[in-house]
C-alpha cells in the first residue's frame, strides 16, 4: 500500500494589513486584516477552516507577527479539528514569512501549499485539484483568465494589448514539492531576490513548469474595506449551500 504524501500548508498572516483603513478587535490590541471579524470569526479562522476541510492537508503552519501569537494561538485552539496548527513568527514581508515557516516544516514533508491568509473562499475541491497537479508535475497554481482587456503602459501611455487566452490572474494556493521551494527560497536570498509570489521563484530554477488548474473569481484576496461586504455575502451563500446538503 502506497504511503501517503506529506502536505504542509504555509497560511503568511503576518502583514501589517493598512490598505484596510480600520482597526479589528480593540480588546486584542489588534489592527491587521486577517483578524477582522467576519461574522462572529477572524478571517484567518474562516481560511484555516478550508485546510482543515482538505483531505490530503496533513500539517498547518501560520506565519504571524510575534505580538499577535497568543491571541491567534486561543483562537485556533479552540477550532475542532484532528489536525494541528503551529504558529511561527513571521517577518517583514510575505517572502520572509513564508522562508520562516518552511524551515519549522518537518523533514519529510512532501508538498508545500502557500495560500494568502485573507482568502477564505477558497473551494476545497480546488486545493485539491493544486495539490494532485502539483504532487504529479513538481509546482502548480490556482488562477483564472482575466475578464478585463489587458494592457501594457510605459509611462501611461498603451504601448500594447495583450491577448487574455494567454494571460492568467495568479491566485493561491500554490503548491511545489518541498525541496523545489527550498531551493527557490535560497536561490531567492543568495540573488537578493524579491518576488510576488512563490511561483515567480519556483520559475527562476527553471526546473519544473508551473501548471496552472482553474480558480474561481470567488478566492477573493480581501484587502480593502469594500471587500468585507461580497466576502458576507459569499459567507451567507456558504452557509445556505451547507443547510440545503
Amino acid at each position: 500500500m502506497a504511503t501517503a504524501m506529506k502536505v504542509a500548508v504555509i497560511l503568511p498572516a503576518a502583514g501589517l494589513g493598512t490598505r484596510m483603513g480600520r482597526s479589528t478587535p480593540e480588546k486584542a490590541g489588534i489592527s491587521r486584516k486577517q483578524f477582522m471579524l467576519l461574522e462572529g470569526s477572524p478571517i484567518l479562522v474562516h481560511t484555516v477552516r478550508k485546510f482543515f476541510a482538505a483531505p490530503s492537508v496533513t500539517d498547518i503552519f501560520v506565519s504571524l507577527r510575534a505580538e499577535d501569537m497568543n491571541w491567534a494561538r486561543e483562537l485556533l485552539h479552540a477550532e475542532s479539528s484532528p489536525k494541528a496548527v503551529h504558529l511561527v513568527e513571521g517577518g517583514d514581508s510575505r517572502q520572509q514569512s513564508v522562508a520562516n515557516a518552511l524551515v519549522q516544516l518537518p523533514a519529510d514533508t512532501d508538498l508545500v501549499a502557500v495560500h494568502d491568509a485573507v482568502r477564505p473562499f477558497v473551494r476545497v475541491e480546488v486545493i485539491e485539484k493544486v495539490i494532485a497537479e502539483a504532487a504529479a508535475q513538481g509546482a502548480a497554481i490556482s488562477g483564472i483568465v482575466p475578464v478585463d482587456t489587458v494592457k501594457q503602459v510605459e509611462r501611461n501611455k498603451v504601448r500594447a494589448t495583450l491577448p487574455r487566452d494567454r494571460l492568467v490572474l495568479a491566485q493561491t494556493p500554490q503548491v511545489f514539492r518541498y525541496e523545489l521551494l527550498r531551493r527557490a527560497f535560497e536561490r531567492a536570498a543568495e540573488d537578493g531576490f524579491t518576488g510576488t509570489d512563490e511561483a515567480s521563484l519556483v520559475e527562476r530554477l527553471e526546473q519544473v513548469e508551473v501548471s496552472v488548474v482553474p480558480g474561481s473569481d470567488r478566492n477573493i484576496k480581501i484587502t480593502r474595506p469594500s471587500d468585507m461586504e461580497l466576502a458576507r455575502l459569499f459567507l451567507a451563500e456558504e452557509a445556505a449551500r451547507r443547510k440545503a446538503s
